[in-house]
């Protein structure tokens, strides 16, 4: 395969090179681009040093296979037709195409046939909290529709990049100093605190974020699913979590869907640990690759109504990993890639 990174010097496009090796995915060529600033400079993989092109509306993309995209979503609507106009096949990370009707949405685990339907030639990565959502809402559903979702999450500075990271590095060691932390990546300190606020606010007073976890979820799924978040943004570098209410039309066993969830692909059920009760935690899940999912149990507001808390590393499955899985199902599943 003949493979192109777009944003390779950003945090999401060091993971892809991560993400790739662990994956052992077959690659013949590889070509990095990246803006200006970052054309020039190297990366390794593999044993082998790649220069960072420079992306712009010249950039040949002839003979590539697939094109990783995470610039952001005004770069992936300027270069799409750059990047494709070859043949290649471009999964981007960004939301500038995720709500197109000619735009498969894909969690592999979930909706991986929607990947062969690609009009455009462009294959859209869901938000990383849909996606960690979804992988663990869709055994639910395969026993019985689910009606609503009621979703609070827990996400984490690396869904914000890599200098929010490092903020959130500097701002607690400036506070443990005695000393006014700097504040300059989010609109609020996040060190010592939560901040009940990720993307710009909507009309209806959802933030974007928020309502990306409704939409996505409706057209990944296929379903007239209604969900309702609130997305915050807590001190921990690396791992969202989601603490998640549904609704069902029909009341399940606990039994039931513990087994729906150990049987699934993609996700990790952790309830026990040494005889006790345990559960997944951002500092332990932090980069691994599945969904892990515990605290399962039956909502005491609603007999067909359950609750449960899901961890994943934002970065992983929440960006390059799914991402990768995507070719990885094409490989397997498409005859343009198949061997």
């Amino acid at each position: 395969m003949n493979i192109a990174i777009v944003g390779a010097s950003g945090a999401v496009g060091q993971e892809f090179l991560r993400v790739l090796d662990e994956q052992n995915f077959p690659i013949d060529n590889m070509r990095l681009f990246g803006s200006k600033r970052s054309a020039g400079t190297t990366r390794t993989f593999r044993g082998k040093e790649y220069m960072i092109e420079e992306l712009t509306h010249d950039s040949d993309f002839s003979g590539i296979d697939i094109a990783f995209t995470s610039a952001g979503a005004s770069t992936s609507k300027e270069y799409a037709e750059v990047i494709t106009r070859h043949g290649a096949l471009m999964i981007d990370n960004s939301s500038a195409f995720r709500m197109d009707e000619d735009v498969p949405l894909v969690v592999p685990e979930v909706n991986g046939e929607d990947a062969l339907n690609r009009p455009r030639n462009i294959i859209g990565n869901p938000n990383c909290t849909t996606i960690q959502m979804v992988v663990a809402l869709k055994p639910i559903d395969n026993l019985s529709h689910i009606r609503r979702v009621r979703v609070a999450t827990y996400q984490a500075a690396s869904g914000a990049g890599a200098t929010a990271m490092e903020e959130l590095k500097v701002q607690t060691g400036q506070l443990c100093r005695g000393e006014k932390p700097v504040i300059e990546k989010f609109k609020y300190q996040l060190a010592f605190n939560v901040i009940p606020h990720v993307d710009v606010f909507t009309d209806n007073d959802y933030t974007k974020e928020e309502m990306k976890m409704f939409n996505e979820t409706r057209k990944i799924m296929h379903s007239d699913i209604r969900v309702s978040a609130t997305c915050v943004r807590v001190p921990v570098l690396r791992a969202h979590s989601e603490a998640i209410w549904v609704e069902t039309e029909s009341p399940l066993s606990l039994e039931t869907v513990r087994e729906a969830f150990a049987n699934a692909p993609g996700l990790v059920v952790m309830e026990e640990k040494d005889g006790e009760k345990f559960y997944p935690m951002p500092l332990d899940i932090a980069d691994k690759d599945p969904v892990y999912v515990g605290r399962l149990r039956k909502d005491l507001c609603d007999d067909c109504g359950l609750s449960f808390w899901v961890v994943g590393d934002q970065i992983k499955k929440g960006a390059a990993l799914n991402a990768v899985q995507i070719a990885q199902w094409l490989l397997a599943n498409d005859p343009r890639f198949a061997n």
